[in-house]
């Protein structure tokens, strides 16, 4: 890497380009603005990026809904249940997805809207347009009907990622879709056929699922969510088999082709599967084609990715990178944090350089499924030596009243010191309940700090307290 040591003079702030307007980049120019540099945000589609507009926002909105009807089925177990209006054969719960797709893509607006004014109000200039790197000081935005020429004594590319497509299966936009098309449906897939297992494709298949659709997930791999906690995967495969989900483990999707009433999907052995719709989601692509990084003096990987060090620099002097871009963990919060991170760095402000065994997670299943740190298939290679506990949530109190019994509480500490270096928690919640965790790890506390710290009773956090007890033990 290009060293950037002597470019500018410590806590002297320059002035900021940003060529994207997703959660790497409004949050680099939130710092920015605040600490006097001049930044402008080049974005041609809206502030927020696909973060907000297409991935994050509406997905995680449209779970919250299948989330509710999910505790509205299973509140039988609490004693609750639904009666019968006089005349009708059953009561039904039923999902109208297109007053919740108009509802989740006005939060998206709302929440883009929110950004954009509150980076305002901060000074920072926006240009909606498409951007280029002319070179290393200079972008070039092409506004439709003109263009305009930005300088600045830096530069923070955040453009983000699209979504991957299969030449054999072409998203229609009405039977087959990508995950930034599942929003233009107006009424529930009856039968929907998930194309790809990791984060994205277990995250919607759980969703329909619980908003009513009879899924059917593909998986290429031997468990769900692979590269994650196995025990975290297979309570989730549990789950789903109880829900009616079905799971087609090492099978390989060759080809999506449209029918004249749905959808048919071969798989690599030649057997068929058909449905109503088809969600592909088979990984994302770096939005890095044409924009100028060779000429700025970017490199790339061969994935497209631009390579970035600790700090978010890339190999030009002046050119800093963050986000799914750069192929760091594709997290808005990690985005968020490389933006953060590269703005301390160019003003000379104390920095700590991108931890990756600090970065928290959580996938939107139903259960959710969170995780920080050091992880058992780490101390499985002999990468870390550890202790783990495992704690299943059906024996916390809080989980019983509140009817769960899908989750566990799992911390992993280095072997000897006690330290909590890694923990994984998959339930209800678990995106809040990992929080105290990943603190743990972050500041390096000993698990009898965890154990000795007061927890509400009766509540789940309480587990954590209790699987760090049982870990002294084990000292």
């Amino acid at each position: 890497m290009t060293s950037q040591q002597d470019v500018f003079q410590p806590f002297a702030l320059p002035s900021l380009a940003i060529l994207g307007g997703g959660p790497g980049g409004y949050e680099a120019a939130m710092v920015a603005a605040s600490m006097g540099a001049t930044v402008t945000i080049v974005e041609r589609a809206g502030l927020g990026g696909a973060a907000v507009l297409t991935d994050v926002v509406p997905s995680k909105s449209l779970i919250a809904v299948a989330e509710a009807m999910n505790r509205s089925v299973d509140s039988t177990e609490l004693g609750v249940s639904f009666e019968t209006p006089e005349g009708n054969p059953k009561t039904v719960m039923r999902a109208d997805l297109k007053n919740i797709n108009e509802r989740v893509m006005r939060l998206a607006r709302e929440q883009s809207t929110d950004i954009r004014n509150g980076l305002e109000a901060l000074g920072v200039k926006i240009v909606i347009g498409t951007g280029r790197l002319l070179d290393n000081r200079t972008i070039e935005v092409d506004r439709g009907e003109s263009k305009e020429i930005i300088k600045a004594d830096a530069i923070l590319v955040s453009v983000g990622a699209h979504p991957r497509e299969l030449a054999t299966a072409q998203p229609d936009g009405e039977r087959i879709l990508n995950w930034t098309q599942i929003y233009d449906l107006e009424e529930l897939p009856e039968e929907l056929i998930v194309v790809g297992s990791g984060v994205t494709g277990a995250e919607f298949a759980s969703a329909f699922n619980g908003l009513g659709s009879k899924v059917t997930l593909i998986s290429s791999r031997e468990q769900v969510l692979p590269g994650e906690d196995s025990d975290a995967a297979a309570v989730l495969e549990d789950v789903f088999a109880r829900r009616g989900l079905r799971v087609l483990s090492q099978s390989r999707a060759e080809a999506v082709e449209r029918t004249a009433d749905g959808v048919v999907v071969t798989l690599g052995d030649g057997s068929k599967v058909t449905g109503s719709h088809c969600l592909v989601c088979v990984g994302s692509i770096p939005n890095t084609t044409d924009i100028g990084l060779e000429a700025a003096g970017v490199e790339v990987t061969s994935s497209g990715h631009i390579k970035v060090d600790g700090v978010s620099r890339t190999s030009a002097p002046n050119v800093y990178a963050a986000g799914d871009c750069t192929g760091v963990f594709a997290l808005a919060s990690v985005a968020a944090m490389q933006g953060r991170i590269a703005v301390a760095h160019l003003g000379g402000d104390g920095v700590r350089p991108l931890k990756l065994t600090q970065v928290s997670s959580n996938i939107f299943t139903s259960p959710e499924i969170a995780s920080v740190g050091v992880s058992e298939a780490d101390l499985a290679s002999g990468k870390y030596q550890g202790d783990v506990i495992k704690l299943s949530l059906h024996t916390n109190a809080r989980a019983k009243m509140r009817g769960v019994n899908d989750g566990f509480i799992k911390i992993i500490a280095r072997k000897g010191s006690g330290t909590v270096i890694g923990g994984v928690v998959v339930g209800a919640g678990a995106c809040e309940l990992i929080f105290p965790i990943a603190l743990a790890v972050t500041q390096k506390l000993h698990v009898d700090d965890v154990a000795n710290t007061f927890t509400v009773y009766p509540s789940l956090s309480g587990s954590i307290a209790e699987a760090a007890r049982r870990l002294h033990v084990h000292m």
